[in-house]
Protein backbone atom coordinates (compact mmCIF):
# COMPACT_ATOMS: atom_id res chain seq x y z
CA UNK A 1 0.00 0.00 0.00
CA UNK A 2 1.33 3.41 -0.51
CA UNK A 3 0.84 6.44 2.05
CA UNK A 4 -0.46 10.23 1.33
CA UNK A 5 2.59 10.87 -0.41
CA UNK A 6 2.05 8.68 -2.89
CA UNK A 7 4.06 5.05 -4.54
CA UNK A 8 8.03 5.75 -4.43
CA UNK A 9 9.00 5.22 -8.17
CA UNK A 10 12.11 3.29 -8.30
CA UNK A 11 10.97 1.64 -5.04
CA UNK A 12 9.91 -1.91 -5.21
CA UNK A 13 5.80 -2.14 -3.00
CA UNK A 14 4.84 -5.21 -1.63
CA UNK A 15 2.82 -7.04 0.61
CA UNK A 16 4.83 -9.61 2.33
CA UNK A 17 2.16 -11.56 5.26
CA UNK A 18 0.29 -9.95 7.50
CA UNK A 19 0.76 -7.30 9.61
CA UNK A 20 2.68 -7.21 12.99
CA UNK A 21 6.00 -9.17 13.58
CA UNK A 22 8.61 -8.68 16.35
CA UNK A 23 9.40 -5.37 18.31
CA UNK A 24 12.68 -4.16 19.19
CA UNK A 25 16.33 -4.95 17.33
CA UNK A 26 16.56 -8.57 15.30
CA UNK A 27 19.99 -9.90 13.96
CA UNK A 28 18.15 -11.50 11.82
CA UNK A 29 14.92 -11.73 9.58
CA UNK A 30 11.76 -10.60 10.84
CA UNK A 31 9.16 -13.31 10.30
CA UNK A 32 5.73 -11.77 9.47
CA UNK A 33 6.21 -8.10 9.01
CA UNK A 34 4.11 -6.12 6.68
CA UNK A 35 6.56 -4.35 4.16
CA UNK A 36 5.39 -1.90 2.12
CA UNK A 37 8.46 -0.12 1.02
CA UNK A 38 11.44 -1.39 -0.38
CA UNK A 39 14.64 0.53 -1.24
CA UNK A 40 17.70 0.77 -1.14
CA UNK A 41 17.71 3.88 1.31
CA UNK A 42 15.18 4.66 3.80
CA UNK A 43 15.78 8.34 5.14
CA UNK A 44 14.34 8.87 8.21
CA UNK A 45 13.03 12.51 9.56
CA UNK A 46 13.09 15.84 6.86
CA UNK A 47 14.89 18.29 8.48
CA UNK A 48 17.81 19.73 7.35
CA UNK A 49 19.67 16.60 7.66
CA UNK A 50 16.97 14.58 6.29
CA UNK A 51 15.85 16.41 3.43
CA UNK A 52 19.93 17.37 2.35
CA UNK A 53 20.47 13.53 1.83
CA UNK A 54 17.05 13.19 0.07
CA UNK A 55 17.73 15.99 -2.42
CA UNK A 56 21.56 14.68 -2.81
CA UNK A 57 19.95 10.82 -3.72
CA UNK A 58 17.29 12.41 -6.02
CA UNK A 59 20.09 13.72 -8.41
CA UNK A 60 22.73 11.10 -9.04
CA UNK A 61 25.96 12.50 -10.75
CA UNK A 62 26.77 11.37 -14.09
CA UNK A 63 28.31 8.06 -14.37
CA UNK A 64 26.86 7.52 -10.75
CA UNK A 65 25.17 4.13 -9.20
CA UNK A 66 21.55 5.07 -9.14
CA UNK A 67 20.05 4.52 -5.72
CA UNK A 68 16.49 4.24 -4.53
CA UNK A 69 15.33 5.77 -1.72
CA UNK A 70 12.19 6.64 0.69
CA UNK A 71 11.86 9.54 2.74
CA UNK A 72 9.80 9.26 5.59
CA UNK A 73 8.53 12.63 6.69
CA UNK A 74 6.20 13.29 9.76
CA UNK A 75 2.74 14.59 8.87
CA UNK A 76 1.93 18.16 9.94
CA UNK A 77 1.53 18.19 14.08
CA UNK A 78 3.58 17.74 17.06
CA UNK A 79 6.03 15.07 15.65
CA UNK A 80 6.80 17.61 13.15
CA UNK A 81 9.44 20.16 13.61
CA UNK A 82 8.74 23.66 14.07
CA UNK A 83 9.27 26.35 11.58
CA UNK A 84 12.67 27.57 11.72
CA UNK A 85 15.53 29.86 10.11
CA UNK A 86 19.08 28.26 9.31
CA UNK A 87 22.07 30.92 8.63
CA UNK A 88 25.08 29.95 7.21
CA UNK A 89 28.25 31.32 5.05
CA UNK A 90 29.57 29.98 1.58
CA UNK A 91 31.58 31.27 -1.30
CA UNK A 92 29.55 32.47 -4.24
CA UNK A 93 26.29 30.45 -5.19
CA UNK A 94 25.08 27.44 -3.55
CA UNK A 95 22.48 25.01 -4.47
CA UNK A 96 19.72 26.25 -2.57
CA UNK A 97 20.12 30.07 -3.26
CA UNK A 98 16.59 29.76 -4.96
CA UNK A 99 14.85 29.25 -1.74
CA UNK A 100 16.95 32.43 0.23
CA UNK A 101 15.23 35.24 2.19
CA UNK A 102 18.20 37.50 1.88
CA UNK A 103 22.32 37.11 2.13
CA UNK A 104 24.77 39.44 3.11
CA UNK A 105 28.75 40.35 2.80
CA UNK A 106 29.10 42.14 5.82
CA UNK A 107 29.05 41.40 9.72
CA UNK A 108 28.99 43.64 12.52
CA UNK A 109 29.77 42.71 16.23
CA UNK A 110 29.25 45.49 19.37
CA UNK A 111 30.62 45.09 22.50
CA UNK A 112 28.53 45.62 25.34
CA UNK A 113 30.12 49.38 25.91
CA UNK A 114 28.81 49.89 22.19
CA UNK A 115 31.99 49.25 20.40
CA UNK A 116 31.41 48.61 16.92
CA UNK A 117 33.54 46.14 14.60
CA UNK A 118 32.44 46.11 11.07
CA UNK A 119 33.46 43.58 8.58
CA UNK A 120 33.44 42.54 5.21
CA UNK A 121 33.57 38.75 4.29
CA UNK A 122 33.71 38.26 0.66
CA UNK A 123 34.53 36.19 -1.17
CA UNK A 124 31.31 34.48 1.53
CA UNK A 125 27.68 35.47 2.03
CA UNK A 126 26.20 35.04 4.78
CA UNK A 127 22.90 33.53 3.70
CA UNK A 128 19.45 33.06 5.55
CA UNK A 129 17.26 30.06 4.80
CA UNK A 130 13.70 29.66 6.31
CA UNK A 131 13.27 26.01 6.67
CA UNK A 132 9.68 26.47 4.98
CA UNK A 133 11.59 27.60 1.71
CA UNK A 134 13.62 24.78 2.14
CA UNK A 135 11.07 21.84 2.65
CA UNK A 136 9.32 23.41 -0.60
CA UNK A 137 12.62 23.27 -2.90
CA UNK A 138 13.32 19.86 -1.49
CA UNK A 139 9.44 19.07 -2.33
CA UNK A 140 9.69 20.53 -5.71
CA UNK A 141 13.30 18.63 -6.27
CA UNK A 142 11.78 15.04 -5.26
CA UNK A 143 8.80 15.48 -7.37
CA UNK A 144 10.92 15.40 -10.38
CA UNK A 145 12.93 12.97 -9.75
CA UNK A 146 12.25 8.49 -10.15
CA UNK A 147 14.88 7.32 -7.71
CA UNK A 148 13.24 9.12 -4.28
CA UNK A 149 9.86 9.72 -3.25
CA UNK A 150 7.91 10.86 0.76
CA UNK A 151 5.63 8.98 2.55
CA UNK A 152 4.16 11.19 5.64
CA UNK A 153 4.64 8.73 8.66
CA UNK A 154 5.67 9.06 12.48
CA UNK A 155 8.76 6.49 12.62
CA UNK A 156 8.24 4.38 15.82
CA UNK A 157 11.26 2.30 15.93
CA UNK A 158 13.68 1.09 13.40
CA UNK A 159 14.95 -2.49 13.26
CA UNK A 160 17.19 -4.42 12.13
CA UNK A 161 16.62 -7.30 9.62
CA UNK A 162 18.21 -9.32 7.17
CA UNK A 163 20.47 -7.66 4.93
CA UNK A 164 19.30 -4.38 6.27
CA UNK A 165 16.68 -2.72 8.39
CA UNK A 166 12.92 -2.20 8.61
CA UNK A 167 11.43 0.93 9.79
CA UNK A 168 7.79 0.93 11.34
CA UNK A 169 5.63 4.50 11.19
CA UNK A 170 2.18 5.39 11.34
CA UNK A 171 0.51 7.41 8.85
CA UNK A 172 -1.78 10.08 9.26
CA UNK A 173 -5.03 7.88 8.78
CA UNK A 174 -3.23 6.02 11.37
CA UNK A 175 -2.50 2.89 9.16
CA UNK A 176 0.72 1.01 9.85
CA UNK A 177 3.60 1.58 7.01
CA UNK A 178 6.70 -0.26 7.10
CA UNK A 179 9.52 -0.11 5.01
CA UNK A 180 12.59 -2.20 4.14
CA UNK A 181 16.08 -0.63 3.39
CA UNK A 182 19.27 -1.78 2.83
CA UNK A 183 20.99 1.26 4.70
CA UNK A 184 19.01 3.70 6.98
CA UNK A 185 19.85 6.87 8.16
CA UNK A 186 17.81 9.02 11.08
CA UNK A 187 18.19 12.33 11.31
CA UNK A 188 15.79 12.11 14.85
CA UNK A 189 17.19 14.08 18.12
CA UNK A 190 18.04 11.58 20.39
CA UNK A 191 15.81 11.22 23.20
CA UNK A 192 18.41 12.20 25.32
CA UNK A 193 21.93 13.59 25.17
CA UNK A 194 25.45 11.08 25.22
CA UNK A 195 27.62 12.19 28.59
CA UNK A 196 29.60 15.21 28.52
CA UNK A 197 31.86 16.96 30.56
CA UNK A 198 29.84 20.63 29.85
CA UNK A 199 26.65 21.44 28.29
CA UNK A 200 25.47 24.77 27.91
CA UNK A 201 22.18 25.32 25.95
CA UNK A 202 22.20 27.98 22.90
CA UNK A 203 18.44 28.95 23.34
CA UNK A 204 16.72 32.11 21.54
CA UNK A 205 13.71 33.75 20.90
CA UNK A 206 13.17 36.02 17.58
CA UNK A 207 10.73 38.49 16.28
CA UNK A 208 9.73 39.12 13.00
CA UNK A 209 9.21 42.91 13.22
CA UNK A 210 7.89 45.78 10.97
CA UNK A 211 8.32 49.36 11.20
CA UNK A 212 6.94 52.33 9.99
CA UNK A 213 9.96 54.55 9.17
CA UNK A 214 13.36 52.67 7.63
CA UNK A 215 15.47 51.82 11.14
CA UNK A 216 17.72 48.96 9.52
CA UNK A 217 20.67 48.94 7.49
CA UNK A 218 19.79 45.76 4.97
CA UNK A 219 23.44 45.77 4.03
CA UNK A 220 24.92 44.14 7.20
CA UNK A 221 23.60 41.34 9.64
CA UNK A 222 24.15 41.97 13.28
CA UNK A 223 26.16 38.76 14.23
CA UNK A 224 26.21 39.64 18.03
CA UNK A 225 25.07 42.62 19.98
CA UNK A 226 26.37 41.89 23.66
CA UNK A 227 25.02 45.22 24.53
CA UNK A 228 22.43 42.84 26.30
CA UNK A 229 22.37 41.69 30.19
CA UNK A 230 24.71 39.37 30.86
CA UNK A 231 23.67 35.87 32.58
CA UNK A 232 25.62 34.71 35.55
CA UNK A 233 27.06 31.36 33.16
CA UNK A 234 28.13 32.28 29.84
CA UNK A 235 26.70 35.17 27.57
CA UNK A 236 23.96 36.67 25.74
CA UNK A 237 23.30 38.82 22.97
CA UNK A 238 21.33 40.54 20.35
CA UNK A 239 21.11 38.96 16.36
CA UNK A 240 19.19 40.80 13.73
CA UNK A 241 19.33 39.69 9.86
CA UNK A 242 17.70 42.97 8.19
CA UNK A 243 15.53 41.83 4.98
CA UNK A 244 14.66 45.34 4.07
CA UNK A 245 15.05 48.87 5.57
CA UNK A 246 11.49 48.00 7.30
CA UNK A 247 11.64 44.39 8.33
CA UNK A 248 14.55 42.34 9.99
CA UNK A 249 14.48 39.06 12.02
CA UNK A 250 15.51 39.88 15.85
CA UNK A 251 16.64 37.75 18.30
CA UNK A 252 17.65 37.49 21.88
CA UNK A 253 20.20 34.68 22.69
CA UNK A 254 21.86 33.29 25.07
CA UNK A 255 24.32 30.33 25.91
CA UNK A 256 23.50 29.51 29.06
CA UNK A 257 22.79 26.01 31.35
CA UNK A 258 19.19 26.39 31.00
CA UNK A 259 16.22 27.91 28.87
CA UNK A 260 14.15 30.74 30.12
CA UNK A 261 10.33 31.32 30.36
CA UNK A 262 8.33 33.08 27.35
CA UNK A 263 7.70 35.85 29.31
CA UNK A 264 11.47 36.40 30.41
CA UNK A 265 12.35 36.23 26.42
CA UNK A 266 9.35 38.84 25.77
CA UNK A 267 10.86 41.28 27.95
CA UNK A 268 14.44 40.94 27.16
CA UNK A 269 13.20 41.49 23.18
CA UNK A 270 11.42 44.18 24.31
CA UNK A 271 14.19 45.89 25.73
CA UNK A 272 16.50 45.24 22.90
CA UNK A 273 13.81 46.16 20.41
CA UNK A 274 13.07 49.41 22.34
CA UNK A 275 16.01 50.23 24.22
CA UNK A 276 19.04 49.06 22.81
CA UNK A 277 17.62 49.38 18.95
CA UNK A 278 15.46 51.67 19.57
CA UNK A 279 13.73 50.99 16.33
CA UNK A 280 10.35 52.96 17.01
CA UNK A 281 6.98 51.97 15.93
CA UNK A 282 6.54 48.29 14.84
CA UNK A 283 4.66 44.91 14.84
CA UNK A 284 5.44 41.94 15.27
CA UNK A 285 4.61 39.84 12.40
CA UNK A 286 5.71 35.97 13.63
CA UNK A 287 8.27 34.77 15.72
CA UNK A 288 10.27 31.24 16.45
CA UNK A 289 11.92 30.29 19.05
CA UNK A 290 14.60 27.06 19.88
CA UNK A 291 17.48 25.68 21.95
CA UNK A 292 20.47 23.95 20.76
CA UNK A 293 22.53 21.83 22.85
CA UNK A 294 25.97 23.34 23.17
CA UNK A 295 28.31 20.03 24.73
CA UNK A 296 31.20 18.21 24.49
CA UNK A 297 29.54 14.92 24.33
CA UNK A 298 30.55 12.01 21.64
CA UNK A 299 27.50 11.26 19.57
CA UNK A 300 27.24 8.26 17.94
CA UNK A 301 27.35 8.13 14.12
CA UNK A 302 26.24 4.15 13.91
CA UNK A 303 23.14 2.36 15.97
CA UNK A 304 22.91 -0.41 14.42
CA UNK A 305 24.79 -2.80 11.55
CA UNK A 306 23.10 -0.62 9.20
CA UNK A 307 21.01 1.62 10.53
CA UNK A 308 23.39 5.33 10.73
CA UNK A 309 22.97 8.97 12.43
CA UNK A 310 22.71 12.10 11.03
CA UNK A 311 23.17 16.04 11.03
CA UNK A 312 22.53 16.92 14.60
CA UNK A 313 21.57 13.65 15.87
CA UNK A 314 24.80 12.90 14.67
CA UNK A 315 27.22 15.60 15.84
CA UNK A 316 26.79 18.41 13.21
CA UNK A 317 26.13 20.76 15.79
CA UNK A 318 29.40 22.78 16.46
CA UNK A 319 29.80 22.89 19.65
CA UNK A 320 30.74 26.80 20.22
CA UNK A 321 28.95 28.51 18.14
CA UNK A 322 25.56 26.03 17.49
CA UNK A 323 25.99 26.70 13.85
CA UNK A 324 25.50 23.23 12.80
CA UNK A 325 23.75 23.94 8.61
CA UNK A 326 27.10 23.61 6.81
CA UNK A 327 28.14 20.50 8.59
CA UNK A 328 25.07 18.87 7.49
CA UNK A 329 25.86 19.44 4.27
CA UNK A 330 29.47 18.19 3.96
CA UNK A 331 28.04 15.17 6.11
CA UNK A 332 25.31 14.65 3.88
CA UNK A 333 27.42 15.10 0.81
CA UNK A 334 29.92 12.73 1.83
CA UNK A 335 26.79 9.92 2.67
CA UNK A 336 25.40 10.36 -0.77
CA UNK A 337 28.86 9.77 -2.87
CA UNK A 338 29.82 6.81 -1.06
CA UNK A 339 26.00 5.42 -1.84
CA UNK A 340 26.63 6.58 -4.82
CA UNK A 341 29.90 4.81 -5.54
CA UNK A 342 28.49 1.47 -3.95
CA UNK A 343 30.92 2.02 -0.47
CA UNK A 344 29.81 1.08 2.96
CA UNK A 345 28.33 4.84 4.02
CA UNK A 346 29.21 5.31 7.39
CA UNK A 347 28.53 8.89 7.79
CA UNK A 348 31.85 10.80 8.55
CA UNK A 349 32.36 13.02 10.99
CA UNK A 350 31.18 16.36 10.61
CA UNK A 351 33.96 18.08 13.18
CA UNK A 352 37.85 16.91 13.57
CA UNK A 353 39.15 15.37 16.68
CA UNK A 354 40.95 19.25 16.98
CA UNK A 355 37.91 21.38 16.36
CA UNK A 356 35.62 19.15 19.29
CA UNK A 357 39.09 19.50 21.94
CA UNK A 358 39.17 23.43 21.25
CA UNK A 359 35.78 24.04 21.51
CA UNK A 360 35.35 21.81 25.05
CA UNK A 361 37.80 24.16 26.55
CA UNK A 362 35.86 27.12 25.16
CA UNK A 363 32.83 25.55 27.33
CA UNK A 364 34.63 24.90 29.93
CA UNK A 365 36.25 28.21 30.02
CA UNK A 366 32.60 29.83 29.35
CA UNK A 367 30.48 27.34 32.22
CA UNK A 368 32.77 28.19 34.67
CA UNK A 369 33.49 31.91 34.41
CA UNK A 370 36.97 31.61 33.37
CA UNK A 371 36.46 34.14 29.82
CA UNK A 372 34.48 37.08 29.53
CA UNK A 373 32.30 35.50 26.86
CA UNK A 374 31.33 38.79 24.92
CA UNK A 375 34.79 40.21 25.42
CA UNK A 376 36.03 36.85 23.66
CA UNK A 377 34.21 36.84 21.11
CA UNK A 378 34.77 40.64 20.57
CA UNK A 379 38.20 40.55 20.82
CA UNK A 380 38.09 37.76 17.75
CA UNK A 381 36.05 39.57 15.53
CA UNK A 382 38.67 42.67 16.27
CA UNK A 383 42.34 41.20 15.88
CA UNK A 384 40.97 38.17 12.75
CA UNK A 385 39.95 38.59 9.60
CA UNK A 386 37.24 38.02 8.79
CA UNK A 387 36.65 35.56 6.34
CA UNK A 388 39.57 33.25 8.27
CA UNK A 389 37.49 33.16 11.23
CA UNK A 390 34.47 32.23 9.84
CA UNK A 391 36.61 29.31 8.09
CA UNK A 392 37.78 28.48 11.82
CA UNK A 393 33.95 28.76 13.05
CA UNK A 394 33.65 26.32 10.13
CA UNK A 395 36.39 23.47 11.21
CA UNK A 396 38.01 24.55 7.93
CA UNK A 397 41.19 26.11 9.36
CA UNK A 398 44.46 24.72 9.03
CA UNK A 399 47.04 24.02 12.16
CA UNK A 400 48.71 27.25 11.45
CA UNK A 401 45.96 29.55 10.85
CA UNK A 402 44.66 27.45 14.11
CA UNK A 403 47.94 28.67 15.90
CA UNK A 404 47.62 32.30 14.44
CA UNK A 405 44.12 32.56 15.87
CA UNK A 406 45.26 31.38 19.70
CA UNK A 407 47.15 34.04 19.84
CA UNK A 408 44.06 36.44 20.57
CA UNK A 409 42.68 34.31 23.08
CA UNK A 410 43.08 34.25 26.85
CA UNK A 411 46.07 31.78 27.07
CA UNK A 412 46.16 31.17 30.60
CA UNK A 413 41.90 31.20 31.19
CA UNK A 414 42.24 28.36 28.27
CA UNK A 415 44.80 26.50 29.41
CA UNK A 416 43.43 25.81 32.72
CA UNK A 417 39.87 24.60 31.60
CA UNK A 418 41.69 22.39 29.31
CA UNK A 419 43.63 20.74 32.06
Amino acid sequence: MCGPGGCPSGARLRRVGPAGGKTGRSNGPVEGAAVDVESDVAVVGAGAAGLSLAMRLARPPAGARPVTAVLLAAPPGPFRAAGRTWCYWEAGAGPYDEALTACWQRLRVRSGDGRTVDRAIAPLRYKMLPSAAFEELAGRRLAESPWVRTVEAVVERVESAAGGALVHGRRPDGGRVTARARWVFDSRPPPRLPPARTTLVQHFRGWFVRTSRPVFDDTAVELMDFRTPQPPHGLSFGYVLPTGPHEALVEYTEFSRRPLGPEAYDRALRRYVTGTLGIGAHEVTGCEQGAIPMTDADFPRQSAARVFRIGAAAGATRAATGYAFSAVQRQTGAVAAALHAGRRPLPPRPHSARTRCMDAVLLHALDHGRIDGPAFFTRLFTRVPAARLLRFLDGRTSWPEDLSIGLHVPAAAMLRSAL
